[in-house]
């Protein structure tokens, strides 16, 4: 019999950098993954390709979960895994219920343990400039939950109290309450002047904030239309201040960005601009099929010291042929004589995780110019040149090289193709589009363009406002045979490139 433990971690409030590293550990160590609605599904990243995920989605959703139902499932899971995680929105302290599916593990003999997380109320201060404690106005705070059980006889919140205490209060779940709440206050003697601040989607990109007096607080939410999942600050530490709020400073604060790629792709591009502020949406169009392992690779790959050049036109590229080397049972020794060649500098990063340095990178990343920048170092003319690449990527490159007398091997790597997507990862992104909630879509390839239109028509893309950028000269001109014009191309054909080409845009 395994023994098995059941962790009860703290997700964050949102954004998915503010778990713990001990819960991010438990995560890449989880044989199953029981999460609350409210936990950002981008931390699931991390986890086992076998692990199993399961949402306990409480209040939303085609068969919302009860209470004793997640209780059921941690006791069944315990006895099936060794590892089980219970990740839990904010602090599992924090209103979540967390002692009773503790108590579910006592009277089922389960070992457990509980690994604290950012609690909603601090992130949502934080990531707004506001301070729940300040020496000259609030030296004191109180947590207090907006939603009692609705089996209780009584309250056990002391409104009396609550009226008189002079430091912050932060409210939970107190949406569908907030005007009760208030009522409660001021007539307990809570002065109607009271700051009142109430944080919506604390800690992500979309976040938004009203500020108020007590007495309006309520009002001025249903006229902004704020709703859950949100915090209510109130007490005098409730002013929002320009000045301290470094999240709305952020260089893409405020700005919605559809990315079309790949998904490994989409993913790594996301949190990088969710760094900058904005509020990123992935539209994965393209499926990446690997062709390392193919008897034209092999070959290609067991002769890499027969070349005078070895060039490598992407990261992935590079990424897939170094891999498949070492399942060879090789490594850098295998290049021999040969020279490496590579696009950029991404593709040159790729090389040095593998212990490589590329000979020759062109200032200007394209493979036109790869090949001309070479031509002029290094006359071709009887050299062997093999190319590491993609499918379909477009013969500039070998038929300039070929022109000037060189011997020109190009094996695919691997390709990139329409992916199969279901109706509900476009739906939402076609609503956006129409509803004009999209200020960027972001092309790093043509075939990412070609993809892209098979699943969005160009008549929404135009008709819905979003500026168009690409990463360089190719997929400008594909974007252009559609007649789809890009508002900027980055003048660094890199996806930094790109994203420093957004930021000086909005400047």
């Amino acid at each position: 019999m395994h023994k098995s433990k059941i962790y009860f971690v703290g997700a964050g409030p949102g954004d998915p950098a503010l778990i713990t590293l001990r819960g991010a550990q438990l995560l890449r160590q989880a044989d199953c993954v029981i999460y609350d609605g409210l936990v950002n599904e981008v931390l699931l990243e991390d986890c086992r390709p076998n692990c199993e995920c399961l949402c306990v989605r409480k209040r939303t959703g085609e068969k919302p979960f009860t209470q004793e139902q997640i209780n059921q499932l941690l006791v069944e899971k315990a006895a099936q895994y060794r590892t089980v995680v219970r990740l839990k929105g904010g602090d599992p302290g924090f209103f979540g219920r967390t002692a009773e599916e503790i108590q579910t593990c006592i009277q089922g003999k389960i070992d457990f343990e509980v690994v604290p997380g950012v609690t909603a109320a601090s992130a949502a201060a934080a990531y707004s400039g506001l301070f729940l404690t300040d020496r000259q106005f609030s030296s004191q705070v109180l947590f207090v939950t907006g939603q009692e059980a609705p089996d209780k006889n009584e309250s056990s919140i002391d409104w009396d109290f609550l009226a008189g205490f002079r430091g912050t209060i932060a409210f939970y779940m107190a949406m569908s309450n907030l005007e009760q709440i208030a009522a409660a206050l001021l007539a307990n003697g809570k002065p109607a002047d009271t700051p009142a601040a109430v944080i919506q989607n604390a800690s992500l990109p979309h976040q938004r904030l009203v500020q108020a007096s007590l007495e309006r607080i309520a009002a001025v939410c249903r006229q902004e239309g704020m709703e859950a999942p949100a915090i209510v600050l109130i007490g005098p530490t409730a002013v929002y201040r320009e000045e301290t709020d470094w999240f709305r400073r952020r260089p893409l604060a405020g700005r919605t960005i559809l990315i079309a790629r790949d998904e490994e792709g989409t993913r790594s591009l996301s949190r990088r601009l969710n760094e900058l502020g904005a509020d990123v949406l992935g539209l994965p169009v393209l499926a990446v099929r690997n062709f390392a392992r193919t008897g034209a690779a092999d070959t290609a790959l067991t002769r890499l010291g027969e070349f005078d050049w070895v060039v490598f036109t992407s990261r992935r590229g590079a990424e897939f042929s170094l891999q498949r080397l070492a399942e060879l049972g090789k490594d850098a020794r295998a290049f021999g004589r040969a020279r490496i060649a590579c696009i950029g500098p991404e593709t040159a990063r790729a090389l040095g995780e593998y212990g490589l340095r590329a000979d020759f990178i062109p200032t200007t990343f394209t493979g036109q110019a790869l090949a001309e920048e070479l031509s002029a170092k290094e006359p071709p003319a009887g050299k062997k040149f093999l190319l590491l690449r993609s499918a379909v990527a477009p013969d500039d490159l070998p038929k300039s090289l070929q022109r000037q007398g060189a011997v020109v091997e190009e094996v695919s790597i691997y390709t990139v193709e329409p992916a199969e997507l279901p109706a509900r990862l476009i739906e939402p992104i076609l609503e956006r589009l129409g509803r004009r909630r999209i200020d960027w879509i972001l092309f790093a390839s043509s075939s990412a363009v070609s993809a892209f239109l098979k699943f969005v028509p160009k008549e929404t893309v135009l008709k819905s406002g979003a500026k168009i950028a690409s990463i360089g000269p190719s997929t400008t001109r594909r974007l252009l045979e559609e007649e789809l014009p890009a508002a900027l191309e980055a003048p660094v054909h890199t996806l930094e490139g790109l994203t420093e080409a957004l930021i000086r845009y909005h400047d």
